[in-house]
C-alpha cells in the first residue's frame, strides 16, 4: 500500500471509523492503479531480470531506486561490477556481450519507505474516488442559481504531475 488507513482519514478530515473498510478498499485500489500506471512497484524487493547483451559497459536496470546488486552473469561467468540507484556498469574493460537473454542480473530496488509525494498522490486519488460516490456520473450540479463544476478524470493534475517523475517510459 502506498499509504495508510490513518493518513487517508486524516486527509479526509474523519475522526471516525464509519467508512474504514470502503476507504481501506479504496487504498488498495488506489495503490494498484498508480503503480500500474507508473509502470513499476514502489516497495523495496529483490529483482532478477534475463537481458539481451548489447556490447556495452552500462546497462539500465529495470527497477529504481537500486540499493544492491548481488550478481552481474555473463555467458555464464561471474563479473565485476560497481552500480549506481540506476544501473550497473562493468569494472575492467569488460562489456555486456552481444547476446540473447545471455546477462542475468540480481539486484535489490525500491524505497524502503513510500516517498512522501507519492503518498500524497495515492491520498489524493482516494480522496477523489471516495467524494466520487456522491456524484457518480455528474459532471455538474446547479442549485440556487449557482453552478458547482466536478472534475472528471482518472488523477487530478497535481497528482499526474507527481507520478509522471516515476514513470517507467521506456520499456527495459
Amino acid at each position: 500500500m502506498l499509504t495508510t488507513l490513518e493518513n487517508a482519514k486524516s486527509w479526509l478530515n474523519m475522526p471516525d471509523s464509519a467508512s474504514d473498510v470502503m476507504l481501506t478498499r479504496l487504498i488498495t485500489a488506489a495503490s494498484e492503479f498508480i503503480e500500474n500506471w507508473c509502470g513499476r512497484r514502489f516497495a523495496k524487493q529483490e529483482y532478477t531480470e534475463r537481458r539481451d547483451g548489447h556490447g556495452n559497459d552500462v546497462m539500465v536496470l529495470g527497477a529504481w531506486p537500486v540499493s544492491q546488486v548481488s550478481s552481474v552473469v555473463i555467458d555464464g561467468q561471474p563479473a565485476s561490477f560497481v552500480f549506481d540507484k540506476t544501473k550497473v556498469a562493468l569494472l575492467g574493460g569488460n562489456r555486456f556481450t552481444r547476446g540473447r537473454m545471455n546477462v542475468l542480473i540480481t539486484y535489490q530496488a525500491g524505497y524502503d519507505t513510500t516517498p512522501p509525494d507519492i503518498e500524497q498522490a495515492c491520498i489524493d486519488l482516494v480522496a477523489l474516488r471516495f467524494k466520487e460516490r456522491d456524484r457518480i456520473g455528474h459532471q455538474s450540479k446547479s442549485m440556487a442559481g449557482e453552478t458547482v463544476t466536478f472534475y472528471i478524470g482518472e488523477l487530478s493534475p497535481a497528482a499526474r504531475g507527481v507520478l509522471t517523475q516515476y514513470r517507467k517510459v521506456v520499456p527495459i
